[in-house]
């Protein structure tokens, strides 16, 4: 099985992987076992699937939940079985009430029609590229999770602000969708005890980060190129402090910040305090 390449941490190793990232994706989803999983999936939704041989399938049931980016949660038989028939209930709110963009997506994807996930062709290839993507992202997380993080962040931020949703509404997303709340939280510098103040603190605290941060007046704005890189650079040079990378100093961090725009007075008070 090929494993990803990631000689550095930090901002450095995160721009490898950007520049490498398409044939390092190809020489991964080229393995063996990639392409077995792939495979299996086509044909086994080549025709309509009972939800009762779906749950019990552990490979299939492994495959799918990847594609959807929730690998690891197969052994969840009960709950996902749960989620698939209230999805087929047009009068239940329960998807709404769990607040999972994921299992939502994954729900809507195999809604199942008289006991049965039918799925058309164009669908199960959709599902199947999804599936090699998110494995190798997983792949990348063994070797580096902080990289893993960016990646995740970088593909599911635009979702997130993009709707038409409010300004509450999208932070709260925000708030409940770990990979990109890890690296806003990183990025921003935040405490982790954060996490312990009430859900409206906490997006009321998120709220006024992201606009002194990143100078933005509508959060819809973290979806472009510019924020987007602006976001994921600060989160390696924070993290890289934090850690304590012994060739890259606090002082060089901030003066990075600096020298790229990413904080203004903040990034300034951050250079003198480390002074």
């Amino acid at each position: 099985m090929f494993q990803p390449v990631i000689p550095l941490s930090g901002n450095s190793g995160w721009k490898f992987l950007e520049a490498t990232y398409d044939r390092q994706l190809k020489s991964y989803t080229d393995s063996p076992q990639v392409q077995m999983d792939r495979d299996y999936l086509i044909e086994k939704f080549s025709q309509p699937v009972a939800v009762e041989d779906f749950l019990k399938d552990t490979r299939l049931l492994r495959v799918s939940l990847t594609a959807f980016d929730l690998g690891g949660e197969e052994w969840k038989r009960g709950f996902i079985d749960k989620v698939l028939s209230e999805v087929s209930d047009p009068d239940s709110t329960f998807l709404t009430r769990l607040n999972n963009p994921k299992y939502t997506a994954f729900a809507n994807a195999m809604k199942p029609v008289d006991g049965k996930i039918t799925l058309t062709p164009a669908a199960v290839l959709a599902m199947a590229t999804q599936y090699e993507s998110a494995a190798f992202e997983a792949a990348v997380g063994e070797v580096d999770d902080n990289m893993r993080i960016s990646l995740n962040y970088k593909s599911e931020i635009g979702s997130i602000v993009g709707s038409s949703s409010s300004e509450s509404a999208k932070i709260y997303r925000m708030l409940a969708n770990v990979p990109v709340r890890t690296l806003l939280e990183g990025a921003m510098n935040l405490p982790s005890d954060i996490r312990k103040l009430p859900i409206e603190r906490q997006a009321d605290i998120f709220k006024e980060r992201l606009q002194s941060t990143f100078g933005i007046s509508d959060v819809s704005e973290l979806a472009s190129p510019e924020i987007i890189d602006k976001a994921i650079q600060r989160f390696h040079v924070m993290r890289s402090i934090n850690e304590g990378i012994s060739n890259y100093s606090p002082a060089s961090a901030a003066l990075t910040l600096l020298g790229n725009g990413l904080g203004s007075q903040s990034s300034e008070n951050l250079f003198l305090s480390l002074l």
